[in-house]
């Protein structure tokens, strides 16, 4: 296979093909690097590399290769990472143009941890401003197209990193989530993302300078074309670096099962609480049927929630947890907003200011809530493996830069419905700090792909990336987008 074939091919393809001596890791960072040549300028999903230094690692890497050095798993896949992680040298933005000139002085934990197992990353992927947007466009970088239809968005906040994957820019990604940033991204691009568990992965690195407190229910993980590949990568970014403690380590379950008949599953396509469009679920629908065709055990099954109530308890947490980095300004406006809801209004506005600007009893009693919600997830579970529920309540979108806060629309079944109004499937599952892992099911009617979401029990992040695993053998996994395959090179 040519090192421009390599280049849609999972990450744990190419780094056996370098392992064995098919092609160099110079020779696959080039073949990847005509890629962005010929295609970036069209999505604008890579805005910043190190050639220079990729160059580099990339002749280290095959000088240890010629040497018969031991090899990591990932040894010479080219990566890119999401432009909010820090990259020694390289600017971090995160979108705002008072950061243009932020350059990083180190390297995030989890990229480190990536080239400790032999990835090379180039260079990094676009964002929206404050990652706070399910689009991928800045004043800095510009916008990010998704490759299956320029005229739409890949999704954000990991947009960028998505494209990029889809495109076969990297063999891997390093996204990040705290309202379906790495899940919509991979359903609107078509390939596979991994939310982990809430606090198994550390973010040094992943924070707006002088942030060290984590944020709640923000989590950093993998994107990639395999499910395969996210489960190399788990182990990768869970394996601290040399020399550096391992007390307080936390342990993934390895999964056993290997087959969909092993599974016990409830499927919940559906929500009373958000408008969803008939095309994309009757697709879902049609791949589930192809799974209990397979021999997958299926019950639908809504787990004994109030829906509408985790949705307002997840948009409280998660709007408290975001407004804490608006500028005192926007701060103060979004706290007079609030007084408006204290006043009895609720228009949408209001109800924003009051979520953004709680109050520290207000917001504990809001994490009480989710903590019991929590209990009766894991009590589900012990009758169900997983959950199977939607990512999104749509395919991949128009552009409308009015966005998420602006009063962007979706068109849902031929009517425009905010942005905002369909965050349910994003808090689902991050909300209460389970790890859900998102697989490409197919295309749906209007030709763009479509992701399932797996939700697995807390801790349990191989089980619903395994499970993924089989839904790839089964229905086929990742699709390289028209116009983007492989180029007439050797």
């Amino acid at each position: 296979m040519s090192a421009s074939e390599l280049c849609l091919r999972p990450a744990t393809e190419q780094a056996d093909a370098v392992r064995n001596g098919e092609v160099t890791a110079v020779q696959l960072l080039d073949a990847v690097l005509a890629r962005v040549d010929a295609h970036n300028d069209a999505i604008n999903a890579v805005v910043i590399t190190q050639i220079d230094d990729a160059r580099r690692r990339a002749s280290a890497l095959d000088q240890a290769f010629e040497r018969g050095e031991e090899l990591g798993p990932l040894h010479g896949v080219p990566v890119t990472i999401k432009e909010a992680f820090d990259l020694a040298g390289s600017p971090t933005t995160w979108g705002f143009p008072f950061m243009a000139t932020n350059l990083a002085s180190s390297t995030a934990e989890l990229a480190e941890r990536l080239l400790a197992a032999g990835a090379n990353i180039y260079g990094k992927t676009n964002v929206p401003v404050a990652l706070a947007e399910w689009q991928s466009f800045n004043p800095i970088y510009g916008t990010t197209n998704n490759p299956w239809d320029l005229t739409r968005t890949p999704g954000g906040s990991s947009g960028g990193s998505a494209a990029s994957l889809a495109a076969g820019f990297a063999g891997l990604e390093l996204g990040s989530d705290i309202g379906a940033s790495i899940r919509n991204p991979a359903h609107y691009c078509g390939v596979f993302g991994h939310k982990p568990s809430f606090g198994l992965l550390p973010q040094r690195g992943h924070a707006l300078p002088g942030v060290v407190a984590p944020t709640d229910i923000a989590v950093v993980g993998p994107m990639a074309r395999s499910a395969a590949d996210l489960d190399v990568a788990m182990t990768a970014l869970t394996t601290p670096l040399p020399g550096a403690p391992t007390a307080g380590m936390p342990h993934l379950p390895r999964e056993s099962r290997t087959s969909l008949a092993d599974f016990e599953v409830g499927v919940m396509l559906t929500s009373d609480v958000v408008d969803q469009d008939d095309s994309l679920t009757t697709c879902l629908q049609t791949a589930i049927d192809s799974l209990v065709d397979a021999g997958l055990n299926v019950t639908v099954a809504h787990p004994p929630i109030d829906q509408a109530e985790a949705h307002d308890n997840y948009r409280s947490l998660l709007l408290s947890a975001l407004g804490v980095f608006d500028p005192e300004d926007q701060y103060m406006a979004m706290a007079e907003h609030g007084d408006r809801w204290h006043s009895g209004d609720r228009d949408s506005r209001a109800v924003a200011g009051h979520k953004s600007t709680l109050s520290h009893r207000e917001w504990w009693q809001a994490a009480n809530r989710r903590e019991q919600l929590r209990q009766i997830w894991a009590t589900w579970f012990e009758s169900y493996d997983l959950l199977l529920c939607p990512t999104a309540a749509s395919t991949a979108f128009t552009h409308d830069e009015r966005g998420l806060g602006g009063g962007g629309r979706i068109m849902v079944n031929g009517s425009e419905e905010r942005m905002s109004d369909q965050l349910f499937w994003a808090g689902w599952s991050c909300n209460v700090y389970l790890p859900a892992t998102v697989a490409p099911v197919g295309l749906a009617a209007d030709g763009l792909p479509a992701g399932l979401q797996i939700v697995a029990p807390y801790m349990h992040d191989r089980r619903s990336i395994a499970f993924a695993g089989l839904i790839e053998q089964t229905l086929g996994g990742y699709q390289v987008p028209p116009g983007f395959e492989a180029l007439d090179q050797p």
